[in-house]
């Protein structure tokens, strides 16, 4: 099981919340730009915070990030998730409930897993492709079918979209937990992060 003090994840959970606010609705590398930083926030939140309120607290933190802007200029909740304020702010949102808590219940689950061997990389793959195919499937699902925003919605046409959009998605989830498993293998093998075990030749 992979356990930190409490000042490491504060530290943790203050970057991934710095990340979400600084990439939010930005999805690609460029020059510029980071991609979204979202759903590995999630994952990563998953693995780090063992608090049971992280998950909606983060919930509510995105929530914030995305209705306040709308509320501030005088739009009430009600207008706001009919559509009429901003193309994604529809009723079809709350599907990101089970889509992001899908992936921090897949970090959890590869939290109890985690050693600090080559052989962890197995489950964590497995944790993250299933947390990410689920999450996509959801909210994207979701969105499509449930929006208001497709007329004559059909499975074949969301396939197709989820094929063309989900790549893109998967980029950007790899992008940061590489750079997150980087990061905890260079703090790991150098500090001694608590939680974790050194290699061991097996």
């Amino acid at each position: 099981m992979l356990t930190l003090a409490n000042r490491h994840q504060l530290m943790i959970g203050t970057v991934l919340a710095l990340l979400i606010v600084t990439t939010r609705n930005e999805h690609f590398i460029t020059l510029h730009t980071l991609p979204a930083a979202s759903w590995a926030a999630f994952f990563l939140a998953g693995v780090y915070l063992r608090p049971l309120w992280v998950l909606p607290a983060m919930l509510a933190f995105v929530w914030g990030l995305d209705f306040f802007p709308h509320l501030a200029s005088g739009a009430s909740l009600a207008e706001i998730v009919s559509g009429g304020h901003a193309f994604c702010l529809t009723l079809a949102y709350f599907f990101l409930v089970p889509a992001y808590g899908a992936l921090w219940f897949a970090g959890r689950w590869y939290a109890g897993q985690h050693r600090f061997q080559w052989r962890t990389l197995l489950p964590l793959v497995g944790a993250a492709l299933a947390g990410v195919t689920l999450c996509e499937v959801i909210s994207s699902g979701g969105f499509y079918f449930f929006s208001g925003r497709f007329a004559d919605t059909t499975l074949v046409e969301f396939g197709s979209r989820l094929m063309r959009f989900f790549p893109a998605s998967v980029q950007a989830f790899a992008f940061y937990l590489v750079s997150g498993a980087a990061v905890h293998a260079l703090f790991s093998a150098t500090r001694g992060a608590p939680g974790t075990r050194k290699p061991t030749a097996a």
